[in-house]
Order: C-alpha cells, then structure tokens, then sequence
C-alpha cells in the first residue's frame, strides 16, 4: 500500500535554513530516503554546498551539486529549479520560493517547503503553495520556531 505523501512547511523566523537543514536531511537519511534539495540560484546552492561540508560538526552529511558524473549516487544532491535530480530523491526540500507541485508530490514519501518568514515574496510563495497542495488534497503540516524550539501549528489531512 502507497503512503500517501506530505508537505511539511517550515517557517522560518528565528534562524536561517542553514540551521535547519543539517538536521532536516540527517533525519530524512536516517529514515532512509534520499534527497533533492532544490533551491532557485546556482550561487545560493554552492554556499549551501560548502556549508553542509562543515556541518553536522560531530558527523557527515553526505551530498553533491548536480550537474556532476556522480548524481545518481548522492544521497542528497543540490539543484537549483529547472535541473532534473537523478539520485532517485523521495524526499524533496524546497527553498527560497523554489517551485513545488502537487503533481511531483504525489511521487514522494515526502516534500519540505522552507521559506523565510521576513522575506515578503517567500512567504507569498509558501502561501501559494499550501493552497495549492491543499486544493490537491495533499496532507500538510506547517512548523514555526519559537523559543527555540520547532512547534505544529496547524495540520491539514489529506483528501481523496
């Protein structure tokens, strides 16, 4: 039996997406998925590229840049929106208002939008597309930090 997919929205408020991202993909790489991280500029994922060489600090966290002889073999492999991730990702992680469809949700275990609270246009992008994944009938849940903790603040149940 398929698992029906979910979005997972993290607002972000308090800390930029390098602070959540290594533990995001560490618990998807975890959970046994692999991953495309797909961000909207090819600069913003090279700085992202050579930050997740540095973290976690106790730990590895293997990854790649497509565009590379080795994508298939990556378990979390850098795109900006446009590239085709070819590592077999299950789990998608969405940044900086990258797209992300209803229809290419349908095949993942799981999708990731992260957007930045105190940037106007990506806050209206994830607006966007939690109605749209909800209009798709699409569970969802949506996270905020506070006090320095990840806190649910609303869930929506899928709808067949």
């Amino acid at each position: 039996m398929k698992v029906m997919p979910e979005v997972w929205f993290y607002h972000l408020t308090e800390t930029p997406a390098e602070d959540l991202l290594p533990v995001l993909l560490l618990r998807a790489l975890v959970g046994g998925h692999r991953i495309e991280l797909r961000g909207t500029a090819a600069a913003r994922m090279d700085r992202l590229d050579q930050a997740l060489w540095l973290q976690p600090a106790d730990g590895f966290l293997p990854h790649g840049l497509a565009g590379g002889p080795q994508d298939a073999r990556q378990p979390v492999l850098l795109t900006v929106a446009g590239q085709t991730a070819t590592n077999g990702a299950d789990f998608l992680v969405a940044l900086d208002g990258a797209e992300v469809t209803a229809e290419e949700c349908a095949s993942l275990f799981r999708a990731a939008v992260v957007f930045d609270g105190n940037d106007p246009a990506s806050l209206a992008t994830a607006r966007d597309q939690w109605r749209l994944t909800g209009a798709a009938g699409l569970a969802a849940q949506y996270w905020t930090r506070e006090g320095g903790r990840w806190t649910k603040k609303q869930e929506r149940a899928a709808q067949a």
